[in-house]
C-alpha cells in the first residue's frame, strides 16, 4: 500500500552505497517494534511488511515496502523501533549506520531534503491509514488497501504482486474469513475480476452495492 512517492532511483542508490549490503531469508524479521538501532535500511530486493501487534498477537499492517524504498529512519533519534519489519520474500538491504548518514546528508544537503520530504509523505499516509482503522468499516478499509496495492492496467486498476487473503486480511485488521467472504461478494458484484494478469479492480470500490 504504497501510498506516498518513494525517494528517487538516484537517491535510493547513494543512500545504498553508503551502508553494507546483507541477504534475508523470506519471513525474517529485521527488528521487532521497541527494540533499540540507529541504522536506516535500503531495500536492494525483495519485499517487506511493516506491522504493529498488540497483546493478543494481532497483526496491523501499516505498509508494503519493495526496491528502493527506505526503512527505519524514525530511529535516527535514537529512540526505539516504533513499529516491526518482516521480510515476505528472499530480500537484500543496505544497512546504513547512523554516521554513515550524517555524513551523507552533510555532502548531499538536496538528497537530504528530498529524503526528508518523503518521511513527511509517508507520516501522512499512516495518519490517514491510522484513521481508516478507527473510521472504516472492514469493506472500505479493503477497498481503500486494494485501491493502494493496484497499478494502473489496460482494463482498469491492477493488482499484479502476489497477495493472498491472509496477507489483506492483517492489512486490514480483520479475519481471513471475512476478507474472502467480502472479496467473493466484490467478485458477484462486478466490483473486481481475477485474471492470469491479478486482480483487475472493475469499478469504484467505495460503492458496495451491485453495479
Amino acid at each position: 500500500m504504497h501510498a506516498y512517492d518513494p525517494p528517487s532511483a538516484e537517491l535510493a542508490s547513494r543512500l545504498a552505497a553508503a551502508g553494507t549490503p546483507r541477504a534475508y531469508p523470506k519471513r525474517t524479521v529485521v527488528f521487532h517494534e521497541g527494540d533499540e538501532s540507529g541504522q536506516v535500511f535500503v531495500i536492494l530486493s525483495g519485499r517487506l511488511k511493516v506491522f504493529l501487534t498488540n497483546g493478543d498477537g494481532r497483526e496491523i499492517v501499516l505498509d508494503i515496502l519493495g526496491p528502493g524504498q527506505f526503512f527505519g529512519e524514525m530511529a535516527l533519534d535514537g529512540g526505539p523501533r516504533s513499529a516491526s519489519v518482516m521480510t515476505l520474500e528472499p530480500s537484500r538491504l543496505s544497512l546504513v549506520r547512523r554516521e554513515e548518514v550524517r555524513r551523507f546528508f552533510a555532502t548531499d544537503p538536496d538528497a537530504a531534503f528530498e529524503l526528508l520530504t518523503t518521511v513527511i509523505r509517508r507520516a501522512r499516509n499512516l495518519t490517514r491509514v491510522a484513521g481508516g482503522l478507527a473510521l472504516l468499516d472492514v469493506y472500505g478499509r479493503l477497498a481503500r488497501t486494494l485501491l493502494d496495492l493496484a497499478t494502473p492496467g489496460p482494463d482498469g486498476p491492477v493488482i499484479r504482486d502476489r497477495v493472498t487473503h491472509q496477507d489483506l486480511a492483517t492489512q486490514v485488521g480483520a479475519t481471513r474469513e471475512m476478507v474472502s467472504r467480502i472479496l467473493s461478494d466484490m467478485r458477484d458484484s462486478g466490483a473486481i475480476s481475477m485474471t492470469g494478469d491479478g486482480i483487475i479492480l472493475a469499478r469504484d470500490l467505495s460503492d458496495p452495492r451491485p453495479a
